[in-house]
């Protein structure tokens, strides 16, 4: 009728034609309707189910123009919505029974909790009766307009709780009083409503009375009737109707009358013109009957509905209850306005859940199941070093490189910084053993001071060995400028010390070597080589290799010095506070040259080993530097291999025991003799070279 209307251009007013097709103003240009398109209920529907939060439904829709556009207009909806179809079926009331029985019987074994049926209420009926044969498992039903609002579908007790959409119901003034003021000879003139007023009465008005009815006496009160005709206090589609004509009633009186100052002039012999109707109907807005009246650019008008719901009252019977409305023109997120509760399936008050797979929780990340919809998927924990604080989240976020998940791997804590502290049991037993042997050092240093006239101490150099014990005091109290918290000072002194004071160390051994070695020879006849290697000289080599390493240290902190470094690489999930070496080659340069100097005496102190005399000091000297390389040669692949804090461990542990072994091998003979064998720690035992 649009088409062959729309080509003289005469506007059509429809109050029930819903398909979204006919807001194509190419194809149906004068085309204007008080009932929302079947586009804004697809739209509404969609939103509802998103409201309850279902994202797994089913669908059956009828197959027919309004079932198969509402339904593409709400599958797109859905899928805006993030909602997930478990199955599609369509049908229509004249298909045969096993279609019908096909479309049933997908409904009793799909997983979805939630039905939508965009269904016409003919082809509904045929569906709910084959259903009733064998009642599907609780389902949570929605309906569109055509069939939720239905009252002859209520009676199907399966589909209690259903809820839905439906046009907003109405009181049309002055209807009742129309309908119910009808006198039996406005009765007889009509034939529609002789038909209507014996089947309400079960009488008849004609003169040849039908079987089984009696004359109409005339006594009948169509007042005191109770039928859907007199019920005029729930009317849905025909106040769509109501506004219909008063739309085209607005069009003709604006387009007769003129409104000057405060009175209106209208022209009721005026001929008009479609198109000015047409002109009209677009312009118009007015409330009527409490009811907003207007059309957009597409003839439609504001899409609003009521939220309907089957609810079960106290006699046990299901009707059809208003629980909220569906404003499209408000913002999104308050078109809903649900003001009673609502019954769901089973009579249950807990809205029913429908998901095809349960929500992650934080910690955890979305992984779709191969083959299935977006709405199947399992649940992944995070990876190492990565969170997710969201439920359903896609994707799992990685912490900053300073921060690490807690347990549940849905917050980001920054990490703990280790490094070798006072407090741990660890660096308590270094630092003991690294006091201890200071004390050892300072206590040897003592006895040998208290015996310092002594043939023993005497005969070996007392000079250096004061000095060497110096160097081993402070080589064992270097240790502990390697325990505590990294900080630019520290790193610096901590190498620089240490290499240093090895060296002082080293270089009073290399000095008590030559000693050993020069005297011997100087016991040869004509030789008098001591004179060249007397105590000055002896100062001046032990200044000299020192003074090397100091000056490496010196290029070593100017170039490129050891500082402070966060290690995030050793541990993912704790961050270790240490020293960076700076320049490695400055480091490897200080332990070069210890070593170096210690192969230097060790060469120099195994030659000396085998000469006559009762104390031959190079025998203790070839030992201790014999432990003082075995531990740095282990020293350097451990090092390199322990982790964290524990390089620095193996680094203090290297210090310690080289120093331990310096002070034993030397010294420990010595004060045994000096303490336990004062006999011989004589000149005469001394010069006895058997």
């Amino acid at each position: 009728m649009s088409r062959i209307m729309g080509s003289f251009n005469i506007p059509q007013v429809s109050h029930y034609a819903t398909c979204a097709c006919l807001s194509d103003k190419q194809q149906y240009p004068n085309f204007f309707r008080t009932i929302p398109s079947d586009r804004f209920q697809a739209d509404a529907l969609a939103k509802l189910v998103k409201h309850f939060g279902w994202t797994w439904i089913g669908a059956v829709h009828s197959d027919s123009d309004y079932g198969n556009s509402g339904m593409a207009s709400f599958l797109d909806a859905a899928l805006r919505e993030g909602i997930c179809v478990e199955y599609i079926e369509s049908y229509f009331r004249t298909d045969p029974s096993s279609k019908i029985q096909r479309v049933a019987d997908a409904i009793r074994r799909s997983t979805a909790m939630v039905v939508v049926a965009f269904i016409a209420s003919g082809d509904m009926r045929v569906l709910l009766e084959e259903l009733a044969r064998d009642p599907p498992p609780p389902r949570q039903w929605i309906g569109s307009e055509s069939w939720v609002t239905d009252t002859f579908m209520v009676r199907y007790s399966f589909c209690a709780g259903a809820i839905g959409v439906a046009i907003p119901q109405a009181v049309i003034p002055g209807l009742k009083d129309f309908l119910l003021d009808l006198s039996p000879s406005e009765v007889a003139a009509s034939q529609l409503l002789t038909e209507f007023w014996e089947e309400a009465f079960n009488c008849s008005l004609t003169k040849s009375p039908a079987v089984n009815k009696g004359l109409c006496d005339g006594t009948n009160d169509i007042k005191r009737l109770k039928n859907p005709y007199t019920e005029t206090s729930q009317l849905r589609v025909t106040n769509m109707v109501y506004k219909a004509a008063y739309a085209i009633a607005h069009a003709f009186h604006n387009a007769l009358c003129l409104e000057t100052n405060a009175t209106t002039q209208c022209d009721k012999l005026t001929k008009l013109k479609s198109n000015q109707i047409f002109s009209e109907l677009k312009k118009i807005n007015f409330s009527q009957n409490g009811y907003h009246v207007s059309f957009d650019a597409n003839g439609e008008p504001v899409a609003a509905y009521e939220v309907v719901n089957w609810q079960t009252n106290e006699s046990g019977s299901t009707e059809v209850v208003t629980v909220g409305s569906y404003d499209a023109s408000l913002p999104v997120g308050k078109q809903f306005h649900i003001n009673r509760n609502i019954t769901w399936m089973e009579g249950g008050s807990q809205v029913p859940m429908s998901v095809c797979s349960e929500s992650c929780p934080s910690g955890t990340r979305k992984v779709l199941q191969k083959g299935k919809p977006i709405c199947c998927y399992d649940c992944k924990p995070c990876p190492e070093g990565e969170i997710s604080n969201i439920t359903d989240s896609p994707d799992c976020i990685p912490c900053p490189k300073e921060f690490w998940p807690n347990a549940k791997k849905d917050a980001c804590f920054p990490k703990p910084v280790e490094f070798l502290s006072f407090e741990e049991i660890l660096s308590t037993i270094l630092a003991t053993f690294s006091v201890s042997g200071a004390c050892l050092a300072i206590i040897t240093a003592a006895v040998f001071f208290r015996h310092r006239t002594t043939p023993i101490v005497r005969a070996n150099n007392s000079e250096l060995s004061f000095l060497l014990l110096f160097s081993l005091t402070l080589c064992f109290l270097c240790s502990l400028t390697f325990i505590g918290p990294p900080s630019e000072w520290s790193c610096m002194l901590r190498h620089t010390t240490f290499g240093i004071t090895f060296v002082l160390c080293i270089s009073c051994v290399l000095g008590k070597t030559i000693v050993v070695l020069m005297a011997f020879k100087a016991t040869l006849p004509g030789n008098n080589v001591m004179k060249w290697f007397g105590p000055p000289q002896q100062r001046m080599t032990v200044v000299s290799f020192t003074f090397v390493q100091v000056i490496i240290c010196i290029i070593w902190l100017l170039v490129s010095p050891p500082f402070p470094v966060k290690n995030l690489t050793t541990y993912k999930e704790k961050i270790i506070l240490e020293c960076a070496l700076g320049s490695a080659v400055g480091f490897w340069a200080v332990l070069g040259y210890i070593g170096l100097l210690a192969v230097f005496c060790f060469m120099l102190a195994v030659l000396a080993r085998k000469l006559p005399d009762n104390f031959n000091e190079a025998k203790m000297i070839t030992f201790s530097m014999l432990i003082f390389c075995a531990v740095w040669i282990t020293f350097i692949p451990a090092y390199i291999s322990s982790p964290g804090k524990f390089t620095v461990a193996v680094e203090i542990f290297a210090i310690l025991a080289s120093s331990f072994g310096l002070v034993l091998c030397i010294f420990a003979p010595k004060c045994f003799i000096i303490l336990f064998q004062p006999e011989k720690n004589t000149k005469k035992y001394l010069m006895n070279k058997n």
